[in-house]
């Protein structure tokens, strides 16, 4: 059933005076027009900065970091529990790297979400890419494992995939 034409122009004028007086409306389809409940409108994509990019690097090298530190910890942790026959939880809970490993990817975590608070996540998780990146070349080079070339190859693509986003975001 169509409205009648003065409830449009009281809907107007209702929207005219809330914009003047500052008060939001009371009715969220009036208010943004989706129908959704408490959904307001998306604030306009900020550029990446320097210092957000900086912070975005930062969280996901230390992530990886992390990640490397707490490979290594359990690695000393099983040799020294295999040593001692203790048990492995309690040889993991006083490695220094293992705690290390924790502290660093908390840090990360915290510069995680201030990442997030500046740069909507669409953006900021394809950078995750280069963590695996990181990994990779860490894990080869300073625990020497053993890798192949197609785990290079399908690294490389990922990292190629945040490459795109990148540029697409611009």
């Amino acid at each position: 059933m169509p409205k009648s034409p003065g409830t449009a122009s009281r809907l107007r004028l209702g929207k005219r005076l809330t914009l003047l007086s500052g008060k939001r409306s009371a009715h969220p389809r009036q208010q943004d027009g989706t129908g959704f409940p408490g959904r307001e409108e998306t604030p306009r994509r900020r550029p990446l900065t320097i210092g957000t990019m900086a912070l975005l690097l930062f969280a996901v090298s230390a992530a990886a970091v992390g990640q490397v530190m707490l490979k290594h910890g359990m690695h000393v942790a099983v040799a020294r529990a295999a040593a001692t026959r203790g048990p492995l939880a309690l040889a993991a809970a006083t490695s220094p790297w293992v705690l290390l490993g924790l502290v660093v990817f908390g840090v990360s975590a915290t510069a995680w979400l201030a990442t997030l608070s500046r740069v909507p996540l669409s953006v900021a998780y394809p950078f995750n890419a280069l963590g695996y990146l990181g990994i990779l070349t860490a894990s080869v080079v300073f625990l020497h494992e053993r890798t192949n070339a197609w785990t290079w190859v399908g690294t490389l693509l990922v990292v190629s995939g945040l490459i795109i986003v990148v540029l697409t975001r611009a």
